[in-house]
């Protein structure tokens, strides 16, 4: 693409993709589009957004389409890749200048530039860094934000590489600049107080920014930047200096952070849990202090080993700190503060509750959410102190909750925050009071009855006792008392207020997943009905959980239930086309479903296949969200199907860009190729083996010794379902295999599969074995029979790298299709084939006591679908159609011992007496003494 040409269609492509008109702004991607893999479009763009006099939104998009850009194509290995030459034009003109005006250009720009320096510097890039810091020393104020926002970003980005060598450049970096960095952090925190005291507030606002991204930069170096940080003095006046960004250092360097142990923890403990900090601390600072704490209380650094004397002293010096002051006194008053202070329902949470029920319900609690927000962050120190020290907290909990217990609704109207704040505290404890409270009583005396006041104000404590429960029913809770549970659950799921049922509806989840009850129209069409009824994504995602987990629970006692939910999913699914996470959640649904419906789910394939289509198709944006689980629903409809369709076969198109990709989900891939080969392995082969064997060829180049592996065992099924088809189709990949074999495949897993493959081809296609060792004997300029002779002895030799009885079976058969046989070649091996027989003979047999014969235990004569009974999982339509093969292949359809006879009577005709009785006498005598007992009848 010609620069000078190239910018005013591009720029008129940016503009119109700007527009709000859909028939102006659709072409125009799709135009930005084809010419992202167009040579010089990224330094079109580069020159776009750096001319300040171009609108700002289409400056904003250019910088877009670059940073995604970079994802794709920067890779030396990306298709489409660009040239080193453009790369190191890009590079340059990235950092000529730091002037951006715009806040979040510059801030796109910053992440743009760490993109590249990710996988460019300093190999590529050697002056990235020095440039660096020469722009943030300038004077101009603009110039030294940007370059020092620029800084942050690419130290940021470096520091998150974890592969070793990259860490050692970034320590390496971390050595050189952290003078530099110490003296940039100081410098902008003196500049920022020198204007907070001459009263210039934008001064002091604009060299706070400075301050705060120097800041950042110190912490990425020292947290990631050096391997024993508490051996450089400059690391460690630092950290000193930084109280409030601890946490890192502490969890990445616990043993260095001891000194600072006693100071934080009175610090902390000082401002949240004693009346020093009331009305001087805020709620980030709060959450801050409790994280310090609950770092150093949870630390397995600071836990000595069960014999004290095997501790390091720095462990024992650690936990005498702690010991020391984690006395009874303050662990009560740690405890009693949590519960009764912190675990209050605040006026905004009620508010909340009112106003907007469902961002009540579904308040992140989960994941990282404690090291930002005050109720998780209160509830994690709470469990993490109580399992520390619960020999001190269990009477102080046990205590409070006995002081509310046995008053009247009347009564308990002024104290509901504190019996919900208990309750709370009581079920965040269950593991540790497991053997202190008896939960059952307390269920049947006291909880029923809690849940039976249906007054609105006390909502509060029926959602907070069906919570409680819930936590329980893993910990200890009697299978007598279920069906009375879920006849509770039955009648919240009604309940008035929204945040109860959904309450509700997530200890069902958990009661369902105990125990499995005969499911019933009523819970089902309320869970139904709670779907319907809430609008958030976060509430759908949640209540669609909860009907995931009890139609995998029930299994296909669901399906006279569910036609509600399959008329509904293809709406909610259209609904929430901007809505990633909760298009997973209805994906999830879907594998549920289909598992649960069986070979009836063919009926859901109108809305079913384009789902799997849109979700595995790479060249749509949503597949970043949707792929994983897309993929786990294309896999579960192969093998629920009865039949291929040429919907379902079409599908399989999306495949080769898959396999292109070498993600995690490869085996997935793997599965649902295979589940295609059975379902209909003549019309799928013919469609797809050619692009399949290319894509196979190329994966065999690029992936690990395992992933090669799995590869071949897709081809082995192949070849096992369609022995002629198969092999023909992906004769390309068989001379490599061959190889393998003949080299002698260091790996045993490797050399196992390799000769799994080879053993089909031999048993199942004899004839395109004999063309493929003509062929291979040709490139290895060998005779064909000395060409097998090396193959038979490197089988025999390698035999005890096959561990699946199957497999050593399927090598018996195979070498024992050779015979009978007049080739001198293969009678020289017939030693080690006889051994190889006995010892499959050895694997496969087993004794009838009663007639002191020998039986074939793999042998399958017939296939009938076995009654399923409440608690198995019924068989799928695949597993039948394993069954169903394994009666034609040959592993679980011919007698090994009778095979080895005939072919043994066989070779005796072809040979006359004495020429095979001289044939057997080059077995070892003990060996033919146990061929002969495993014959005896015969």
């Amino acid at each position: 693409m010609d620069i000078q040409s190239a910018s005013t269609v591009v720029l008129q492509a940016l503009t119109q993709a700007t527009s709000q008109d859909t028939a102006v702004l659709k072409p125009a991607e799709e135009q930005l589009r084809q010419w992202e893999t167009q040579p010089g479009f990224y330094s079109v763009l580069l020159n776009i957004f750096n001319n300040h006099m171009l609108d700002v939104n289409v400056r904003w998009l250019a910088v877009l389409y670059f940073k995604n850009g970079i994802d794709r194509y920067w890779r030396r290995v990306a298709p489409h890749a660009l040239s080193e030459e453009e790369k190191s034009s890009l590079r340059a003109g990235l950092i000529t200048n730091f002037n951006e005006p715009v806040n979040q250009i510059a801030t796109q720009i910053a992440v743009l530039i760490a993109k590249v320096a990710r996988l460019d510097c300093p190999r590529q890039w050697p002056e990235l860094i020095p440039i660096l810091l020469e722009s943030v020393k300038v004077q101009d104020g603009l110039q030294q934000h940007r370059a020092l926002l620029t800084f942050y970003h690419v130290t940021k980005t470096l520091a998150s590489k974890r592969l070793a060598a990259d860490k050692k450049l970034f320590q390496d970096l971390a050595s050189g600049i952290y003078s530099f960095a110490c003296s940039l952090w100081n410098h902008h925190t003196e500049t920022f107080l020198q204007k907070v005291c001459a009263g210039d507030q934008e001064a002091a606002l604009s060299s706070l920014e400075r301050t705060l991204l120097s800041l950042k930069v110190l912490r990425k170096l020292t947290v990631q930047g050096f391997i024993e940080p508490h051996h450089n003095m400059e690391v460690m006046v630092s950290v000193n200096k930084i109280l409030n960004k601890l946490l890192d250092f502490l969890e990445c360097h616990p043993y260095p952070f001891i000194p600072l142990i006693q100071r934080s923890l009175e610090f902390a403990v000082s401002y949240v849990f004693t009346e020093a900090g009331e009305g001087v601390v805020f709620e980030r600072f709060i959450v801050q202090c409790m994280n310090l704490i609950k770092m150093i209380v949870k630390n397995d650094s600071y836990k000595p080993a069960k014999n004290i004397e095997d501790s390091k002293p720095e462990i024992l010096e650690a936990h005498q700190i702690k010991t020391a002051f984690f006395t009874h006194p303050t662990l009560t008053e740690i405890g009693k503060r949590l519960v009764s202070q912190y675990f209050l329902l605040t006026e905004e949470e009620i508010t909340m509750w009112e106003e907007d029920p469902e961002s009540f319900a579904v308040e992140e609690t989960g994941g990282d959410s404690w090291k930002y927000s005050l109720r998780p962050c209160t509830e994690v120190l709470f469990l993490d102190i109580f399992h520390n020290y619960s020999q001190t907290l269990t009477p102080v909990l046990l205590e409070m909750v006995q002081n509310l217990q046995g008053g009247s609704f009347a009564e308990l109207k002024e104290t509901l925050y504190v019996l919900h704040h208990m309750y709370n505290a009581v079920g965040l404890a269950a593991y540790e009071l497991f053997d202190s409270v008896d939960f059952h009583s307390w269920f049947k005396n006291q909880l029923l009855a809690e849940l039976q006041v249906t007054h609105n104000r006390y909502k509060l404590i029926r959602r907070r006792v069906i919570w409680l429960i819930g936590q329980w029913i893993s910990v200890k809770f009697e299978s007598d008392l279920r069906p009375l549970l879920y006849e509770v659950i039955l009648n919240l799921m009604q309940d008035l207020d929204l945040v109860v049922r959904i309450e509700t509806a997530t200890t069902l989840k958990l009661n369902i997943l105990q125990r499995s009850y005969t499911m019933t129209k009523s819970i089902f069409g309320l869970l139904f009905h709670l779907l319907r009824q809430v609008t958030e994504c976060d509430t759908k995602m949640q209540v669609l959980h909860v009907i995931s987990c009890v139609i995998e629970r029930v299994s296909i006692q669901i399906r006279p239930y569910v036609g509600c939910l399959v008329q509904y999913l293809p709406l909610l699914w259209r609904q929430s086309e901007d809505h990633n996470m909760l298009r997973c959640a209805i994906l999830t649904t879907l594998i549920h479903l289909v598992q649960g419906l069986g070979a009836e789910s063919k009926n859901l394939y109108p809305f079913l296949l384009p789902v799997i289509q849109l979700s595995t198709d790479v060249a749509q944006p949503p597949h970043v969200y949707l792929l994983e689980d897309g993929l786990e629903l294309w896999l579960v409809t192969l093998e629920n199907s009865s039949a291929i369709t040429p919907e379902l076969l079409r599908i399989f198109q999306n495949m080769s860009a898959l396999l292109e990709l070498s993600s995690e989900n490869l085996r997935t891939c793997f599965q649902i190729i295979n589940a295609y080969t059975y379902l209909s392995a003549s019309e799928f082969l013919q469609n797809y083996a050619e692009a399949l064997c290319k894509s196979f060829c190329d994966l065999m180049k690029d992936i690990t010794m395992e992933g090669q592996v799995q590869v071949l065992k897709v081809v082995e099924i192949v070849i096992k379902v369609s022995p002629v088809l198969g092999s023909h189709m992906f004769k390309p990949l068989l001379p490599a295999v061959f190889r393998g074999i003949v080299d002698g495949e260091r790996f045993p897993v490797v050399m196992s599969t390799y000769l799994g493959v080879i053993g089909r081809v031999l048993l199942q296609n004899s004839g395109f074995f004999s063309s493929l060792l003509t062929q291979m004997a040709v490139e290895c300029r060998q005779e064909a029979d000395q060409l097998l002779g090396n193959v038979i002895e490197m089988w025999v030799d390698r035999m005890d790298n096959i561990t699946q009885p199957e497999r050593r079976k399927l090598s018996s058969l195979a070498l024992l299709s050779l015979l009978p046989t007049e080739n001198g070649v293969i009678q020289d091996k017939f030693c080690g084939i006889i051994n190889i027989c006995v010892e499959a003979l050895h694997d496969v047999m087993t004794e009838d006591p009663d007639t002191a014969t020998f039986k074939d235990c793999m042998l399958m004569t017939h296939f009938e679908e076995p009654k399923v009974t409440e608690d198995e999982e019924p068989l799928t339509e695949q597993d039948k159609r394993k069954k169903l093969l394994a009666l034609e292949d040959p592993v679980y359809s011919v007698s090994l011992q009778l095979y080895v006879y005939e072919k043994l009577k066989a070779q005796q005709m072809l040979m006359g007496e004495q020429g095979f009785q001289t044939l057997m006498e080059t077995v070892d005598t003990e060996i033919v003494r146990q061929l002969q007992e495993f014959l005896k009848g015969l």
